[in-house]
């Protein structure tokens, strides 16, 4: 019989070629001021504290409650990028949230893009799932191994949005690519301005192993930290910003943020060959016909 190897052995292998690959996004956002300048406390402000330089943030998750931020702008376009460090040591059941949405109260309409980081027993390996919402809609998940402990050390998680793409980023690492058609359609957010939002908070009714795993509230309070927001994108202005309608103008819209580079595809080839746990396209029992954007490309 032949010997499967292990979770843990896989990422080892895959951290390694990542490592050694080249840099796969050459842009990268600048740090945009402190936390002040960019986010207002959407609820639980006793839960979040900052460094003394205001730099370094903190959300905390206790028994009582968990807390969370938002921008004070919102955008249509552009890169999005945040460095967080997780949860560490036994951490089942609570769910760090890193997105994007265009209602500042989760309306029935939203448009969204997310990061969910999902909390471990000790030892085992963070997941972090994505979904898209377009019109109140989503149930587009996939879930993903990492390939470092996200608990150690602070790591950078992006998004790029155009009219074309959306990309989701770890360490400039492309994990997922959701693609538009170029027509109006029903599953691709284009039309609706977001904010961008963080929060911690229990989830141990799914978060962990379906909901098997239960917060250990001993164990708390339980500390998400972030750094370095940064972001190069299209401010909102009502009625109608500028740089919506001439986008072509930023590096985050032109022809080769419309798809991969070559370095970037050979990264997320590694990571749809060794890192994926769930992708909603795959799931024939929960969708007998698959939605209709899986059939588009994530290579074109």
């Amino acid at each position: 019989m032949e010997k499967m190897a292990s979770p843990l052995s896989i990422l080892v292998c895959v951290s390694l070629v990542l490592l050694a690959a080249p840099c796969s996004s050459d842009a990268a956002a600048q740090s945009n001021g402190s936390f002040v300048d960019n986010f207002n406390i959407m609820w639980s402000e006793e839960h979040f504290k900052t460094s003394e330089d205001g730099q370094i943030w903190y959300l905390s998750l206790d028994k009582e409650t968990g807390c969370g931020f938002q921008t004070k702008q919102r955008y249509r376009f552009g890169w999005f990028s945040m460095k967080l460090k997780l949860v560490g040591g036994d951490s089942a059941g609570v769910v760090t949230a890193y997105y994007m949405c265009s209602d500042d109260g989760a309306g029935p309409e939203r448009d969204e893009l997310d990061f969910e980081f999902l909390g471990n027993r000790s030892g085992q390996p963070y997941l972090i799932q994505t979904n898209v919402y377009k019109n109140g809609t989503g149930g587009r998940e996939m879930r993903h191994m990492l390939w470092f402990d996200p608990t150690e050390d602070f790591h950078t998680y992006s998004i790029l949005w155009n009219n074309h793409q959306i990309v989701f980023f770890a360490d400039k690492v492309p994990i997922r690519v959701y693609k538009n058609n170029g027509e109006a359609n029903n599953f691709f957010p284009n039309e609706k301005p977001m904010y961008l939002f963080s929060s911690i908070w229990n989830a141990d009714d799914w978060a962990t192993r379906g909901g098997l795993e239960k917060t250990n509230w001993t164990k708390a309070p339980f500390v998400s930290t972030y750094t370095d927001f940064g972001f190069d994108g299209c401010r909102w202005e009502d009625p109608y910003p500028a740089c919506v309608s001439t986008t072509t103008q930023n590096w985050w819209d032109q022809y080769s943020a419309w798809h991969l580079s070559d370095d970037q595809k050979t990264d997320y080839a590694w990571v749809q060959r060794n890192l994926v746990i769930y992708d909603y396209c795959q799931d024939n029992k929960r969708f007998p016909t698959l939605p209709w954007e899986c059939s588009l490309s994530p290579w074109d």
